[in-house]
């Protein structure tokens, strides 16, 4: 039988790749790869573009379209045997792009081709595609002696291990705790959509009676917000935040421990080969910020601006908590619940009693019609396409006509899928002999999904949650770059690739969008007025709390990579950022970090805190629709123009620039979450 990744066709076929097809597909592609650059490298020869770039960019997107589907599936439809064959790539993979990174032979042919005279008539994005490549040959040890590059193709391939096992134990943890409940007064206060969603996942596991938790989001969140039984709340609070490490009810059995140790410690000497003093400077030499100083200023700075409300907040919980209903002794467990009653009481408005106003289809399609009016775009969903489930929906992004993207969408939580929300590419955007390769992403969510015959309903964070990861969508497939390094999000600035999806939040919180997004399940009105100001009046509730919530994982995770030493002990970098910044303080066995895998399994290590820093961009852009209307289309056409149409292919400095007409200010920011600093 054919292998289905390396016979690639214009969309990958899931239900026909195996697991036994991963390991085989990508050595043969890594065989070609290795050939294909070889055979480019001559002595004497002259490089352009068109024999360099080009055929590098063919061979890349060859190995990118086989392994592409195959981490999606790893993380949306894990099993042990997928896993096995994704973790043994790795290594290799690592191996490869280091081979590639330290090859001076092709670091010689981009230089020559910098410092030629065709250098000159390439056109922006082409110069950025070489620019980049040169500064990555450097952050890849080509210019380290002989040893130092065996050192580091050593740490490279023991990191991509690393982070993965990471993951696969965070994945392992929380799938490993479920607790049935068989007496309904248990679970007193817990929203109707909660509890259906615990007998169906109860059914699902052979339970003929009971209600099943689990430390899933539409599972854990509700407990915390809602659940009256203080003790239950205590014990998934602790489940969930003990996982994968030494504590809790699996304590050991999937620590993360030593290799939260073992990441550090290879990422410090990684770094070190370079020339650089942490890895946080290495991890800048790609970002936006130019200084590891200006990003701890930045961060220190909002904290300071921020804390004095966040602390009026917390006393006015607890004294809400302590009159109204009697609770002495606040706990971290108990923050959500009185903090749903606080709301309660002040705004009369809760997320679940949203829910009916936003069935998952109207608020999808809502979503396309708030971006058709914005940038002259169409959306048609697309039936017969081979996906990994049956609930994954795909749709084409048309403009006069002529389809310029494509994407999947999987909304719902379920067994063996990796938990949060986030957007991966499938395909880049390139031209291949004059031929447009149209770009394709995946756009993952884990909501509550349909329970019965009802549809799903989301509540509204639900909403801001996917029109976050379509901004990321967008930026991907609106890119009129031809060049796959630096087109849609490839090559963009880590600390500025949330300023699409950031940006696209704000939507969910207009009158006039909200009309298009919300419609009762059942009867199709759209959200009451009466509903609507008290939702709006609730917006910054506790804002500056969550504020320096995020500060907290901002803080831990630069200074951890700042300062880190041997015997750095990883719980006393959180424990003093925690002193500093945060208001609730958690108990002493949590573990957050032991399960944080923005950074110690994503992209972003040293880089947390490019959220808070995308977000002053992206509230500075929206600031300019809230002076010239929000569905105005001059302005929407600029940002297309500007920003998302660009791709990686311009400085996200000069991009603000150009579609702001100024550099970026954070009042902006600060005003949309009612903070007075």
């Amino acid at each position: 039988m054919t292998n289905p990744l390396i016979k690639q066709d214009a969309l990958p076929r899931f239900s026909d790749i195996k697991a036994d097809h991963v390991v085989p597909a990508i050595d043969e592609l890594l065989k070609q790869s290795r050939e294909g650059i070889e055979a480019l490298l001559e002595d004497g020869k002259a490089y352009t573009w068109a024999n360099l770039q080009e055929p590098m960019d063919t061979l890349g997107e060859k190995l990118d379209h086989a392994f592409s589907p195959v981490s999606h599936m790893n993380a949306v439809v894990n099993s042990d045997e997928l896993r096995d064959a994704y973790n043994s790539c790795l290594p290799k993979l690592s191996e490869f792009s280091t081979w590639v990174g330290q090859n001076k032979a092709l670091f010689d042919a981009y230089k020559q081709i910098a410092d030629g005279a065709e250098y000159a008539q390439l056109d922006e994005a082409q110069r950025k595609v070489i620019d980049n490549a040169l500064r990555d040959f450097h952050l890849a040890g080509v210019d380290l002696p002989d040893e130092k590059k065996k050192r580091f193709v050593e740490l490279s391939m023991k990191l991509s291990e690393l982070t993965s096992s990471f993951s696969d134990r965070v994945l392992d943890a929380t799938m490993a705790w479920s607790k049935l409940i068989t007496d309904e007064s248990e679970l007193k206060g817990l929203p109707e959509s909660a509890l259906a969603g615990a007998r169906q996942l109860a059914q699902s596991k052979g339970h003929d009676e009971g209600w099943m938790l689990s430390l899933d989001m539409p599972s854990y969140i509700p407990v915390l917000t809602y659940c009256e039984n203080r003790e239950l709340r205590e014990e998934l609070y602790t489940a969930f935040v003990t996982r994968a490490s030494e504590q809790g009810p699996n304590a050991s059995e999937f620590d993360n421990s030593e290799t939260m140790n073992e990441i550090m410690a290879s990422r410090e000497e990684l770094a070190g080969l370079l020339g650089f003093k942490n890895y946080a400077e290495y991890s800048i030499a790609t970002k936006m910020a130019s200084t590891t100083d200006e990003v701890l200023g930045f961060l220190e700075d909002l904290a300071a601006r921020s804390k004095p409300q966040a602390e009026k907040e917390l006393a006015e919980l607890k004294a809400f908590a302590k009159d109204e209903f009697g609770a002495e002794d606040f706990q971290a467990w108990d923050a959500g619940f009185y903090g749903e009653k606080l709301r309660q009481q002040r705004y009369a408005i809760s997320q679940e009693e949203l829910r009916p106003w936003f069935p998952s289809n109207k608020a999808i399609n809502g979503m396309f019609e708030v971006v058709s009016r914005l940038y002259g775009v169409t959306f048609k969903p697309v039936e017969d396409v081979d996906t990994w489930h049956k609930d994954v929906q795909f749709f084409d992004i048309e403009r006069d006509g002529t389809v310029i993207g494509r994407f999947y969408l999987d909304l719902y939580a379920r067994a063996n899928k990796r938990g949060g929300a986030w957007m991966a590419d499938c395909h880049n955007r390139r031209k291949v002999e004059g031929e447009t390769v149209i770009p394709v992403a995946f756009l993952t969510c884990n909501f509550t999904p349909p329970v019965g015959d009802n549809p799903a309903l989301l509540t509204h964070d639900e909403v801001v949650t996917l029109f976050h990861e379509f901004g990321h969508g967008l930026h991907h497939m609106l890119t009129q770059v031809d060049y796959s390094g630096v087109s849609g999000i490839s090559g963009v600035p880590w600390d500025a690739v949330e300023l699409p999806s950031q940006f696209m939040e704000n939507w969910c919180w207009e009158k006039e969008a909200l009309a298009i997004i919300s419609g009762h399940h059942e009867t199709g009105e759209p959200l009451p007025d009466e509903m609507l100001e008290k939702m709006l009046a609730a917006k910054n509730f506790q804002s500056a709390m969550m504020l320096v919530r995020q500060l907290e994982f901002a803080l831990f995770d630069f200074r951890l990579h700042v300062g880190w030493k041997p015997g750095t002990d990883i719980q006393s970098v959180l424990d003093n950022v925690r002193k500093e910044v945060a208001v609730i303080v958690p108990p002493t066995f949590n573990r957050f970090q032991n399960s944080f895998s923005h950074i110690f399994a994503g992209g972003y290590a040293a880089g947390y805190y490019s959220y808070l820093w995308a977000e002053v961009l992206s509230a500075d852009a929206f600031s300019k629709f809230e002076e010239d209307g929000i569905f105005n289309r001059e302005t929407g056409l600029r940002f297309l123009h500007e920003v998302l149409e660009k791709g990686g292919s311009r400085e996200p400095a000069d991009m603000f620039a150009a579609f702001r007409g100024r550099k970026p200010e954070i009042d902006a920011l600060l005003r949309h979450k009612g903070i007075s600093g």
